[in-house]
């Protein structure tokens, strides 16, 4: 059982960071589609980003829970905990590194992205394996999934000028 779920979330790795790395063009090659921009990063944001993560993950789960569900109790608690993690771990590591280096270093946010969806995929195994969790915290996974979708979406339609959502290349904030 254990090893079943740990291949699975392994598969995920490779998944989510193929899948987000190519997210990072699919704007640009859709010809800047609006309703593409919903899902792929639609400025070099940090913020537009966390969507490079949120996404494959989400499709990946989908994909995932088909085979995987009678070995885990607590699928969506792991799941909604890995996507929540991920923009946290992949912000804190850009932030600190670039607060001692003074600049962004392409193969270090490359390197963070994997770091991040590694330890997001890992943290979820763990989760998965854990004995049966109270049904509240499978609500709160997936309430955390969607209320996360949603702020992503939202914030490319109508970002607030916050400087987590602003290209430091353009000073734009959400769709160009």
């Amino acid at each position: 059982m254990k090893k079943r779920i740990l291949k699975w979330e392994i598969c995920g790795i490779v998944f989510v960071f193929s899948l987000g790395a190519l997210l990072h063009f699919v704007f640009e090659w859709s010809g800047n589609s609006t309703f593409v921009g919903a899902i792929a990063s639609v400025n070099e944001s940090v913020w537009e980003h966390f969507k490079q993560g949120f996404w494959p993950m989400c499709l990946f789960a989908a994909i995932e829970y088909r085979f995987i569900r009678s070995y885990t109790h607590n699928f969506l608690a792991a799941k909604g905990t890995a996507i929540v993690l991920l923009p946290i771990i992949t912000g804190l590591i850009f932030y600190t590194y670039t607060a001692f280096t003074g600049t962004e270093i392409l193969i270090v946010d490359i390197t963070t992205f994997a770091l991040a969806v590694t330890l997001a995929q890992l943290i979820s195994y763990k989760i998965m394996n854990l004995k049966k969790l109270p049904k509240y915290t499978s609500y709160a996974g997936l309430a955390a999934i969607i209320m996360v979708g949603l702020i992503l979406i939202l914030f490319t339609f109508f970002p607030p000028h916050w400087p987590i959502l602003m290209d430091k290349n353009t000073g734009i904030y959400g769709l160009p």
